[in-house]
């Protein structure tokens, strides 16, 4: 059996870091949905909307300038690759009722293992998870990467906090 994620009643904020402060906004979801057996979770796949990005902590020019920025090939380069995707590969429940959750995280065409663990309680879904951004060919002022940006440095980790609602 499927559960089908209600995409409009779902919410993903990020968090990206830098130096001298942080912004934050919101992605999409595209689809996804939990595959489960005897009302246990057993795998699931999530496609984000990478063109929905959103900055939510700025304003007009501001806004807009941050947000065509992340869209750009600096960061997410949504004209080439519009959505990334989380497929489920392992998943085991806890003994504090929560579940640990191994899966394949893949933005830009690039794919790389990831852990977190999920509440699940009422046909809702959390979890908070950090990505390293370098992983996915994401490098724009990376102090990784680059030597001298000094106050421009922009970490590596960027943090989702991921609320799904299921149908």
């Amino acid at each position: 059996m499927e559960k089908q994620v209600n995409t409009q009643a779902s919410n993903v904020a990020w968090k990206g870091k830098k130096v001298l402060g942080s912004h934050s906004g919101t992605i999409d979801l595209k689809d996804g949905k939990f595959r489960m057996e005897n009302d246990e979770i057993k795998g699931g796949e999530f496609v984000m909307d990478m063109t929905s990005i959103t900055v939510t902590d700025l304003k007009g020019e501001d806004k807009a300038g941050l947000e065509g920025h992340l869209n750009s090939d600096d960061f997410f380069g949504v004209d080439n690759y519009p959505t990334s995707k989380l497929v489920i590969t392992s998943i085991a429940q806890k003994e504090d009722g929560t579940y640990g959750v191994v899966g394949n995280l893949t933005i830009k065409d690039q794919t790389h293992p990831v852990t977190f663990d999920l509440d699940w309680n009422d046909n809702t879904a959390t979890t908070k998870l950090s990505i390293d951004r370098s992983k996915y060919n994401v490098r724009y002022n990376s102090g990784s990467f680059f030597s001298g940006l000094g106050d421009q440095t922009i970490y590596d980790n960027f943090d989702l906090n991921i609320e799904l609602k299921f149908k």
